[in-house]
């Protein structure tokens, strides 16, 4: 977003920090040991597929297995120890900012990865767009703070008048050396990363940062939960900053994805019978994609959904406007109130189908094949999204508005286990 501050100390400081790092004499490749970021990895079957493709995967320690929920956050402090200690992991020499590349076919995105200052002013630096989950956040901080490391740097966004000026400039040259390191991961995406030391070059990246906004493209938990972290303590330490990834969307576009919901107690057929009278419900005997396309079309006229679980789609549009009306809220912008999400979670969900808002009741996929194998497997009902226009994410964001949580994913996310930060170290 074009969002240059009045003065610098109300904009973005990016701090460099020292960086761990997989040895890659240490491990198979360093594509085995990567993982999506934790709210991506489609559990059980994704993470049992990370665990087995590498002993040193950073799924254990993103998403630790233990028998109790107690036990996880000490399970990864521990393995985290043990890979440190083996050699497996081990610190740069000195504090760097990250130059990060991602490149896919003609889809390119640069960033930076540093530790970025949590002031006292963030609430009007980083700009969130979505609520948060408070046991989420919990479960993130338990592991924050057992660990004492930020794991997987969340992704923020912000808009330069794009010129290949300042923090441009320092990515661009950096990426005319040599990486740091290299690798493919098996979704076909080229990952490569540089360390920037040099202080003249570090200082231009934070002169031209500290004029800008970002927007949280995805982290939102893991934001919230390095605002809790930090509120704890009441020294000044390393819980004063936090790892991520800023893009300059002006010069690298990021996409923007639905992520879908699971209902894992409500069966199609009575999901089904339940809209009669208030929606309208179309089925569709076709593929996967062409189920997509018929989405898209009716998402032009109104808010729309897909519903899976039985083998086939059933197209859900055309709202009663007086339900609307009762069930959603009408103290929020216009732009808030027509959201697919809004309505799903307001009217459908609340109201129709009267499901609980919690984890056992509401899962949350990011991809559609998923998600639907997963409805049809279990007899439930997948409920499939149209993304958000990102120029909607950002107006609302900007007015300090929250859309309903899990209502975007922004991508390509950056892949976790690249580079950590070991909050001992700072």
């Amino acid at each position: 977003m074009n969002t240059r501050g009045p003065a610098a100390e109300e904009g973005l400081h990016l701090k460099p920090f020292r960086g761990v790092r997989y040895v890659p004499e240490k491990v198979r490749s360093l594509a085995a040991v990567t993982s999506p970021p934790y709210d991506v990895v489609v559990r059980p079957d994704g993470l049992h597929h990370l665990e087995s493709s590498d002993p040193y995967n950073i799924v254990r320690l993103i998403l630790p297995q233990a028998p109790t929920a107690d036990a996880r956050p000490r399970q990864a402090a521990d393995t985290l120890a043990d890979w440190l200690a083996e050699g497996v992991l081990a610190a740069d020499p000195q504090p760097a900012l990250y130059v990060y590349e991602q490149r896919k076919g003609d889809l390119l995105q640069r960033g930076l990865i540093g530790s970025l200052e949590l002031s006292a002013s963030s609430e009007g630096v980083v700009l969130p767009h979505e609520d948060v989950m408070p046991d989420v956040v919990e479960e993130r901080a338990d592991l924050m703070r057992t660990t004492g490391a930020h794991l997987e740097p969340l992704l923020l966004t912000y808009r330069s008048d794009g010129r290949a000026t300042g923090a441009t400039a320092v990515i661009e040259r950096a990426t005319a050396r040599v990486p740091l390191l290299a690798t493919t991961t098996e979704d076909g995406f080229g990952h490569r990363l540089w360390a920037v030391t040099d202080p003249a070059e570090l200082a231009a990246a934070a002169d031209d940062l500290a004029h800008h906004q970002a927007l949280i493209a995805d982290g939102h938990h893991r934001w919230a939960t390095y605002l809790r972290l930090r509120e704890e303590r009441s020294a000044p330490g390393p819980w004063d900053s936090g790892l991520v990834l800023l893009v300059d969307t002006a010069r690298y576009p990021l996409q923007v994805r639905a992520i879908h919901r699971l209902l894992h107690r409500l069966p199609v057929a009575r999901a089904v019978a339940a809209l009669e009278g208030s929606f309208r419900v179309r089925t569709l005997d076709v593929p996967l994609p062409a189920a997509l396309d018929a989405l898209a079309g009716a998402v032009a006229d109104g808010n729309a959904f897909l519903l899976a679980g039985d083998g086939r789609f059933h197209l859900v549009d055309r709202p009663d406007p007086e339900l609307l009306s009762r069930t959603v809220r009408a103290d929020r912008p216009e732009a808030w109130r027509t959201l697919d999400a809004t309505v799903l979670h307001a009217t459908l969900l609340e109201h129709v189908w009267r499901v609980p808002d919690g984890p056992e009741h509401i899962g949350y996929i990011h991809d559609a094949g998923a998600v639907v194998e997963q409805a049809e497997r279990h007899g439930t009902t997948a409920v499939l999204m149209h993304p958000v226009r990102e120029e909607v994410v950002r107006d609302l964001a900007r007015q300090g508005v929250t859309m309903p949580r899990k209502s975007t994913s922004f991508g390509p996310k950056p892949a976790t286990g690249l580079v950590l930060r070991s909050l001992a170290l700072d």
